[in-house]
């Protein structure tokens, strides 16, 4: 069965003239390099929901020592999250080709037959076994989380940062053995491996070259058709891949990316109309209930910020107008440098009905309770009557909807 050509564990079922030492260690070491970039900015996103502030905050409570590496986010500069997350998630996608190429260029190793010729052999197709499983894991949950699709079982970033952390242990054992070797076969071109090269190729129809042509076109293709996503402002446009799947946010002021509407967040007009709904305010002072036209009584500030999502999307800076979170702080019982916060939304159901804010974004004089943008009040799918909008935080801490806020140490 292994020297019978129809089957896979006959190396002359693989015919491809393509594959072969010089062509895999080219793929290998790109995605060395991106892949490296894809595990610090995710690293970086998950530092940016500040986990270790509130168990609101923490997607993942069983994380123990992996959170070795967690920061206070800063609130500046106010593109730092969009810079950081556009990058991961743009890169992602724009590295898809690279990795099929990659894994098509060494499947016939996967079907090698003895299995195991010994100990060290077989603890390495183990090894390969996880690299190879982490990566398509870690790039279809993350492909199918910016399209907002769902379907695997359980929460998303649990299962993203802990499949991140036996991918990346996989991935710095395999690139430990294989990086020296491939740079060295990059240099020297030197002669293809007998489980990389087909005995018996069939004619060729393209270059080794005009392959790595042709993946590199893909992945340039995927970075024009994505990239306007992260940017936002009419670069938007030419996303026509964008990995985001909300709703038409419609023109006028109010016409920027929505990700959660009214409706799907169970919010209706009775709950926002402004005879029934009231900003209950918690702190030392004790508690105040302030209406919308209370607060637009307060002293109004404005900021010129954008919003940006884990999904990779975000929009141009938009121009808000509010209360600052350090005034109602103030108004709270906090005269002098204003605590963490606790925000909640009106909202009924779904995740990030609550967040937590750091002291230094309440404090930062962008931080505002909106109720303006761009001139006009908020929709209802943008918050009305009133939310956060604090710089270079993650879109889901911008809640919405905000109904209470109470302020002290979390």
């Amino acid at each position: 069965m292994r020297d019978d050509p129809r089957l896979p564990t006959s190396p002359r079922f693989w015919r491809s003239p393509l594959r072969g030492t010089w062509f895999t260690a080219v793929l290998g070491l790109v995605l060395l390099g991106g892949i490296t970039v894809l595990f610090v900015t995710g690293l970086v996103s998950y530092a940016a929901y500040n986990p270790d502030l509130s168990p609101v905050n923490d997607t993942t409570p069983d994380k123990g020592v992996l959170g070795f590496y967690l920061f206070d986010w800063p609130a500046g500069p106010s593109w730092l999250y969009r810079l950081s997350q556009g990058v991961h998630v743009t890169l992602g996608v724009v590295l898809v080709p690279v990795l099929l190429a990659k894994l098509w260029s060494v499947v016939p190793k996967l079907f090698t037959l003895p299995p195991a010729r010994s100990v060290a052999h077989a603890l390495e197709r183990v090894s390969l076994l996880l690299l190879v499983g982490g990566a398509l894991f870690q790039f279809v949950t993350g492909l199918l989380n910016v399209q907002l699709e769902y379907v695997f079982p359980g929460s998303f970033y649990p299962l993203h940062f802990y499949g991140a952390w036996v991918f990346i242990a996989a991935f710095v054992v395999h690139a430990a053995l294989r990086a020296p070797m491939a740079v060295r076969a990059v240099r020297e071109r030197r002669r293809d491996e007998a489980e990389l090269t087909a005995p018996r190729p069939a004619p060729p129809t393209v270059s080794r070259r005009g392959a790595l042509w042709l993946v590199g076109g893909g992945s340039l293709l995927l970075f024009v058709t994505t990239v306007g996503q992260s940017l936002g402002g009419p670069l938007r446009r030419t996303a026509l891949l964008a990995p985001h799947g909300g709703a038409d946010p419609g023109g006028g002021p109010n016409g920027f990316q929505i990700n959660k509407t009214a409706r799907y967040a169970g919010i209706t007009e009775a709950d926002t109309h402004p005879d029934a709904w009231r900003l209950v305010v918690t702190g030392p002072a004790g508690t105040v209930r302030l209406s919308r036209a209370e607060l637009l009584r307060m002293p109004q500030h404005s900021s010129s910020l954008p919003i940006a999502c884990v999904e990779g999307w975000s929009t141009a800076d938009q121009w808000w107008r509010g209360v600052r979170l350090r005034d109602l702080a103030a108004l709270a019982g906090y005269a002098g440098d204003p605590p963490d916060v606790l925000v909640e939304s009106l909202q009924r159901h779904g995740a990030f009905r609550r967040a937590a804010l750091r002291a230094n974004q309440v404090s930062d004089p962008r931080s505002l309770l909106a109720l303006y943008v761009n001139g006009e009040e908020l929709s209802p799918d943008h918050g009305y009557p009133a939310r956060i909008i604090v710089p270079a935080a993650p879109g889901v801490h911008n809640t919405k909807w905000v109904g209470r806020l109470t302020f002290g140490d979390l």
